[in-house]
């Protein structure tokens, strides 16, 4: 899997369609956080992932940790991928691969300024059990672990591409802006936007979409025609 693009944070039918138009691979549904501050009800993303699939995968992005809640929440949303933000322990993670198999799971590594050798040490211990890794930007100011709109250190982000047994997905502030140099520095597997693609309604922007779609595609090819 190589150049994937997936745009988190959908609000209706309406700007999903738009973001599939687009060209965007993936759509991630933001549900079951910890401060209840869902954009949409799950009624109305479960509604939306069934519109949308096969042709393109519907995400759901969670802070849940029980195995058995996450393959149930999975099943009562019709998603085959689930991007784990929490603190699931790799027994947990061992647990869900188990019993839903089927399940593509993205783990989260969440950056900040000097945790380096705690994210590499969920790598070694959590890659037997997940599909992809995700990393993405703590704010230290709200202790958030995504959907900051915060750039991390994208040497950090390199280098768990680099020791990663499986594919890595970039997030963090990438914007149409900045994502091309993201990927020529990280050489992640695929990128996410949230945040940075909005426009003053907190709505996604058609054409931030459309730009920042463009861009990954034509820095995904550049780094693809080095190897």
């Amino acid at each position: 899997m190589h150049g994937l693009i997936q745009v988190a944070g959908i609000i209706d039918q309406a700007e999903a369609d738009m973001i599939i138009e687009e060209g965007a691979d993936w759509l991630g549904f933001a549900l079951r956080l910890p401060a209840k501050n869902e954009d949409l009800s799950e009624a109305d993303a479960a509604a939306i992932v069934k519109k949308i699939q096969p042709a393109h995968k519907g995400v759901i992005i969670t802070y849940l940790t029980d195995a058995d809640e996450i393959k149930a929440f999975c099943a009562e949303m019709g998603v085959d991928a689930i991007q784990l933000h929490g603190d699931i322990t790799p027994a947990e993670l061992r647990k869900l691969r188990g019993i839903a198999p089927e399940l593509y799971l993205l783990k989260s590594l969440v950056v900040k300024t000097d945790n380096i050798g705690e994210l590499t040490g969920v790598v070694e211990h959590a890659a037997e059990w997940v599909d992809m890794f995700i990393t993405d930007t703590f704010n230290p100011a709200t202790g958030a672990k995504g959907a900051t709109g915060l750039v991390h250190d994208w040497d950090i982000s390199a280098e768990l591409a680099r020791v990663s047994p499986r594919p890595l997905m970039l997030a963090g502030g990438l914007t149409p802006d900045n994502v091309a140099a993201a990927i020529e520095k990280v050489r992640p597997a695929a990128v996410d936007a949230h945040t940075g693609l909005e426009n003053a309604t907190r709505r996604k922007d058609r054409l931030k979409v459309r730009k920042f779609v463009t861009e990954s595609r034509k820095a995904f090819a550049h780094i693809a025609a080095q190897v």
